[in-house]
């Protein structure tokens, strides 16, 4: 039982509010930060090592203005590599976001899936041992998209998307008339789900793991007492135009810029 925990997201931009807002229906009194590491957006594009070490350092740097009651890495890129040293630097509960293969492979009729995600998670050895773990029967089809999460960071931001330019991201699943399962492994991309579903129409199943995560979020925290009096405030690593308002949507206050090395 805690009493108005803090919990604090991360991510490179602003795709881990898909996640956040999942956890705070479920959560509503807890207090919450979010971080954006926008001076090193996107962390598909970005070394191993650099993306370990500016997480560890930036979470550090906000454990100073705020005890962190548990750490959501709201990054699918990020989460398959920096887990294993962020839970050696806190003692809090640390929750990534990993693609939802296993459940792809247990609904997916017609035996193939498609993993939409960055370029970096694609990449990932840790994803192909998840293939192989969970869906080595299965036919999966993997896309990285840079310009994907770019679109989606600018729909937040009240941009218009152009069903071009999507396409033109997706074109080779478009002729995959088998493809009935989607995986949308990149925090950014429920933000396009609509607009996927209407490129994509032979997919029957988009899966988004938000829920799965807010679920496991309250199951590690336990019972929540009291609500928070604190505002929600966010962190970001350069000076975005137009950012807080986009945050304002989503019941957040203050912004704090974190002077970094990038």
């Amino acid at each position: 039982m805690i009493n108005s925990p803090t919990i604090l997201f991360f991510d490179s931009g602003i795709g881990g509010l898909s996640v956040y807002r999942e956890v705070k229906t479920l959560l509503p009194n807890c207090h919450y930060l979010y971080c954006l590491d926008n001076a090193f957006f996107p962390y598909s594009e970005k070394e191993e090592q650099a993306i370990i070490e500016r997480c560890v350092a930036i979470c550090k740097k906000i454990e100073q203005d705020y005890p962190l009651d548990l750490i959501v890495i709201a990054c699918n890129t990020a989460s398959t590599v920096v887990l294993p040293a962020l839970r050696e630097a806190f003692t809090c509960p640390i929750v990534g976001t990993v693609p939802a293969i296993k459940p792809a492979a247990q609904k997916t009729e017609s035996g193939v899936i498609g993993l939409l995600a960055t370029k970096g998670t694609v990449k990932r050895p840790y994803v192909d041992k998840l293939i192989q773990d969970y869906a080595s029967e299965c036919r999966v089809s993997k896309l990285g998209s840079t310009e994907l999460v770019k679109m989606a960071e600018e729909k937040l931001q009240g941009k218009p998307v152009d069903p071009i330019r999507l396409l033109l991201e997706i074109k080779d699943w478009r002729e995959d008339l088998a493809l009935d399962t989607v995986i949308l492994g990149c925090t950014h991309f429920p933000f396009l789900k609509s607009e996927l579903m209407a490129s994509l129409p032979q997919v029957k199943y988009f899966l988004d793991p938000s829920k799965a995560i807010a679920k496991r979020v309250k199951d590690l925290l336990g019972e929540v007492t009291g609500q928070s009096t604190k505002l929600n405030k966010v962190y970001c690593t350069q000076e975005q135009h137009l950012l807080l308002n986009v945050f304002e949507q989503f019941v957040f206050s203050e912004l704090k810029i974190l002077s970094m090395e990038k």
